[in-house]
């Protein structure tokens, strides 16, 4: 990848929202070749998509945790992602070594809805589950390092 690439990169994961006459201003580039630039990113994979960070708070949902599981039977098949891909509470789910098998992010209003939810997961998936809540998030979403890159414009 161009380091001009891994600079519009950047700058887009600061800001998604950013127009291609910004990009291209801070890149040296002109709009349009910007705006090449991003569309050759999106096409090749490299940029999957644009999301919105919301206030969870704010939506009611103010009860973040992180739930690991693992299979009663280690024979059985790992279909656990497909099983519990209908829960909506779960933000993410991650295949993870060590002694259980996924973590899942979770999001609900209340400890009652993190029981039910725990309930739903484990007659689902047919797993045992072990989950640690989240007291605070000193930093979420950060930026990435990409490979080759170095300050913008610089």
């Amino acid at each position: 990848m161009e380091d001009i690439d891994v600079q519009i990169m950047k700058l887009l994961l600061e800001d998604g929202r950013m127009s291609y006459t910004d990009v291209g201003k801070a890149t040296g580039l002109s709009t349009s070749a910007a705006h090449q630039r991003v569309r050759r990113l999106e096409q090749r994979g490299l940029i999957k998509g644009y999301r919105a960070v919301v206030d969870v708070e704010a939506l009611g949902l103010p009860l973040t945790a992180f739930v690991s599981v693992k299979p009663f039977d280690p024979a059985a098949p790992d279909d656990v992602p497909e099983r519990l891909a209908g829960l909506s509470e779960i933000e993410s789910c991650h295949s993870v070594a060590g002694d259980e098998n996924y973590i899942l992010k979770i999001r609900v209003a209340t400890p009652a809805d993190l029981e039910g939810l725990l309930a739903r997961i484990r007659f689902a998936a047919n797993v045992s589950t072990r989950t640690t809540i989240v007291l605070s998030t000193p930093f979420d979403g950060r930026t990435p390092d990409l490979p080759g890159s170095r300050p913008v414009g610089g």
